[in-house]
């Protein structure tokens, strides 16, 4: 069953329902498929858009035994979820990315060991599990640093910056004396991501690598073409993201962060799903993300990646950010995506707006 093709008018599971499930329910169905989320939450913002909604804790193992006796294939859109009942799950249904990228990706330490192990190149990296581990690893490292719990962070939490170590007890604090990593500052010009997507059958595609700028540790832009140094080290990083992909026989979407330094891409840390500094894909590229996402679960061939426009923007719409939609409807260049949240909160992505030049 592991390759069979999932034809259209399948139902698709898909593990949470942010706005990466909405936008991936959207594509779906047009390719005429149907999604089924389950998320902890009542009203998802995949909610709005998806065939059917189960509410339900990522641990509660009946409940997704239940569920996937409803679905044909299951993919998820977040992946911090405990793997044991995934791992269930598996059982019941083909789930694609596999459990063996889940359990890669969600712990950074593990992460950083096997793209090193790979030939990637991370930051300066040592684990923590004790504030006495923390010393030694800082005499090790020096400051700056930062210490990163090894589960369920992203958009810069379960982070803590160290400057000096006169910092190291405030930061241990911070993240709440969790099993964690001591990464060491990297002196980079630009920040950048590779989006590849991997078929059943080994089928890769890479999309254009992004520029991206960051605001408080959460996206603020994606842009392409990028400059010529990421243009010039995108080439390195695609290669490592092949090998990661062919390693972990990935299907799906994967996104891989790097630095791009003086002394080329230093690998930041990977996600196995959809990604935001790829949303500019949906206007800008012949195949969105979330269209070869589709595609590749469902074992289809994947669609063609080129650039549609001469450059292509996308911003993020953080908090009250939103709340300026209508000038940017009145922009023929713009497209909007709002996710239907409720409160526009500081530091919440309630939309994206891409713009593209031709």
């Amino acid at each position: 069953m592991s390759g069979a093709m999932i034809e259209p008018g399948a139902t698709i599971g898909v593990l949470g329902g942010g706005q990466l499930g909405r936008m991936l329910s959207i594509a779906a169905a047009q390719l005429g498929y149907r999604c089924h989320i389950y998320a902890p939450e009542e009203a998802p913002p995949a909610a709005d858009v998806s065939a059917a909604v189960t509410q339900g804790d990522y641990g509660d193992g009946d409940a997704l035994r239940r569920f996937a006796a409803q679905v044909d294939v299951v993919t998820y859109e977040f992946e911090n979820i405990e793997t044991g009942p995934v791992l269930e799950l598996a059982e019941v249904v083909t789930v694609r990315p596999s459990i063996g990228a889940l359990q890669v990706a969600q712990d950074r330490l593990s992460e950083k060991d096997f793209v090193s192990g790979l030939g990637g190149r991370p930051a300066p990296y040592r684990a923590v599990s004790s504030r006495a581990e923390l010393d030694e690893a800082l005499g090790e490292i020096g400051t700056p640093a930062i210490l990163k719990t090894r589960r369920f962070g992203y958009d810069g939490k379960g982070q803590a910056r160290i400057m000096s170590r006169a910092d190291a007890d405030a930061a241990w604090a911070a993240t709440g004396g969790q099993p964690a990593m001591l990464e060491g500052f990297v002196s980079f010009e630009r920040e950048f991501s590779i989006l590849l997507a991997r078929s059943v059958d080994g089928q890769v595609v890479i999309w254009d690598a992004p520029d991206n700028e960051h605001k408080s540790g959460i996206l603020d832009r994606s842009t392409v073409p990028a400059g010529p140094l990421i243009r010039a080290q995108a080439a390195e990083a695609g290669e490592l993201a092949r090998a990661v992909a062919a390693a972990l026989d990935y299907v799906g979407v994967l996104t891989l962060e790097f630095f791009a330094s003086e002394n080329g891409p230093v690998f930041n840390e990977m996600a196995p799903r959809v990604h935001n500094s790829g949303h500019w894909t949906i206007e800008g590229a012949r195949t969105s993300q979330f269209e070869n996402h589709i595609r590749a679960v469902c074992g289809l061939p994947l669609g063609a990646v080129d650039l549609v426009a001469a450059r292509v923007e996308m911003v993020n719409l953080i908090g009250g950010d939103v709340h300026d939609w209508l000038t940017t409807l009145a922009d023929p260049n713009a497209h909007l995506h709002l996710y239907g949240k409720g409160e526009a909160r500081p530091g919440r992505k309630m939309g994206h707006v891409t713009r593209l030049e031709f």
